[in-house]
């Protein structure tokens, strides 16, 4: 049962490590630039091909207005011939309907391509404008990058030296500088004691001595005149 509660406390543990990891704001908001880059390297592969896109459709637009401009000019050709009556006027008329077929084909087919390419162009500026805006995002998320970085670098030395603060009393330190604070007190109070008891200490002689103003040393420097004058010196 111990062994059960000791994993569960582990995986608490953990699970709590990895939502703080994933609440890291300055790794959250790294990972957010990497998916809008992701994203812009998709806007522009996809404007690239619309652009493409759009160019084929004119190209074929002309080139398809350019054939039936040739298919009309057969079918001219063609009626030329048969009013010359170099060719069977009954097979000229034929040819040139056919021409002109194909001329009608071409056109329908010229139109249609305009008509992608104007799409496709209509298509391509909204991609361009998606394209500056994630850029305009990116460069704005990048200097609030190193805005939130510098900020972070602030926060954490202020919350360690705040940290520090907040356990100056817990940690003891104050409360040691109060005991040699009171030791300090307490020497002081016995050393004037001890002096007290020192001056009661002295002898009644000493206290005579004392005020007199007289004291052993002086004693015998008066004995000393006092045998010099016996001996004549």
């Amino acid at each position: 049962m111990n062994f059960l509660n000791r994993l569960f406390k582990i995986g608490q543990a953990e699970a709590h490590s990895a939502v703080n990891q994933l609440e890291d704001p300055i790794k959250m908001t790294e990972q957010g630039l990497r998916d809008l880059r992701t994203d812009l390297d998709k806007a522009l592969h996809a404007l690239a091909e619309v652009k493409a896109l759009a160019i084929r459709s004119r190209n074929d637009a002309e080139q398809d207005r350019n054939r039936a401009l040739d298919y009309e000019n057969k079918a001219v050709l063609l009626l030329q011939k048969g009013s010359r009556e170099e060719l069977e006027p009954t097979e000229a008329d034929r040819l040139a309907t056919e021409a002109l077929t194909k001329k009608t084909q071409h056109e329908t087919q010229a139109t249609r391509a305009a008509q992608d390419q104007t799409q496709f162009e209509a298509s391509a500026a909204g991609l361009h404008q998606n394209v500056q805006q994630l850029k305009q995002t990116i460069s704005q998320w990048d200097n609030e990058l190193r805005t939130l970085k510098a900020r972070v670098t602030v926060s954490t030395a202020t919350k360690t030296i705040n940290q520090q603060l907040a356990q100056l009393d817990s940690s003891g330190t104050v409360s040691l500088l109060e005991r040699m604070k009171e030791k300090i007190a307490t020497e002081e109070a016995l050393a004037e004691s001890y002096g007290q008891l020192a001056n009661e200490s002295k002898s009644v002689d000493q206290e005579i001595d004392q005020a007199l103003g007289t004291d052993g040393s002086s004693q015998a420097s008066s004995d000393l005149l006092a045998l010099k004058a016996r001996l004549g010196l």
